[in-house]
């Protein structure tokens, strides 16, 4: 599990693209009471390429932030924008599109297809789009399952969760994307196997030039990225608990 990311001939990586948001209110409405704001960001900037923790506990609004940020969430107020695209401009077809083009998405879960083999999981993306899968799409899944160290025709009934999880990161790569959203990527996993999947999400991310976005109670892996940042009381603060944060102050 080494070496470059295998490319596609013909296709350029994309530079990951940077995010802005502004004035962006999120608020869920509640039976019988006045909805309740579950996110307040007056402004985010993240410059293209940047891999970026999102921190707080649960319930605070990382995953909520995530799905606005990938267009499957409308706030209520603010855009949300990734380099020229307003995300809060566009139609859902335009949003499904830009999603399919730009985004790979890693959920907590894997949310892989257990009828499916490892190969198949990977590849279902593009069968949404596409009535048979080029040869090359094919090459870069397997050249990404070998890279995550998952055999391609296993039984994925018999694989670990950590095992799963890195189908889930392969799957997440296949296209390229600019983007790459993640929610809890290491949770419900022992120590080594989160570090390997941390491991393998933040260099195939960095290899490919993705932004990345994570959501996570996972400090170690919030500490490894280039920013940090925590929900608290619906508003986004820099985490001050941050390793190189505490080390700059030490030093």
């Amino acid at each position: 599990m080494s070496g470059p990311l295998p490319s596609l001939p013909g296709v350029c990586y994309p530079a990951g693209l940077g995010l802005q948001v502004v004035d962006l209110r999120v608020a869920f409405a509640e039976r019988g009471r006045v909805a309740r704001t579950v996110l307040d960001i007056p402004a985010l900037g993240v410059p293209g390429a940047t891999q970026l923790a999102l921190c707080g506990p649960s319930g605070s609004g990382k995953t909520t932030l995530l799905n606005v940020l990938a267009g499957l969430q409308r706030p209520q107020r603010g855009s949300v924008r990734w380099s020229v695209v307003d995300l809060t401009t566009l139609g859902e077809g335009a949003l499904d599109r830009w999603r399919r083009e730009t985004v790979g998405l890693v959920f907590q879960e894997g949310h892989l297809f257990p009828g499916l083999s490892p190969l198949e999981n990977v590849l279902l993306p593009l069968r949404f789009t596409q009535w048979s899968i080029e040869a090359r799409w094919k090459r870069r899944a397997l050249d990404l399952l070998e890279r995550v160290g998952v055999p391609a025709d296993g039984n994925l009934q018999t694989l670990s969760r950590g095992e799963m999880q890195r189908v889930a990161v392969a799957r997440a790569l296949l296209r390229v994307p600019a983007i790459v959203l993640a929610d809890e990527p290491t949770a419900s996993l022992d120590l080594d196997t989160g570090r390997l999947i941390a491991d393998l999400l933040c260099t195939l991310c960095r290899e490919a030039g993705a932004t990345l976005v994570v959501a996570t109670h996972d400090l170690a892996l919030a500490g490894r990225l280039d920013e940090s940042y925590e929900i608290v009381h619906c508003q986004l603060r820099p985490r001050l608990a941050h390793p190189a944060a505490v080390e700059a102050m030490v030093a």
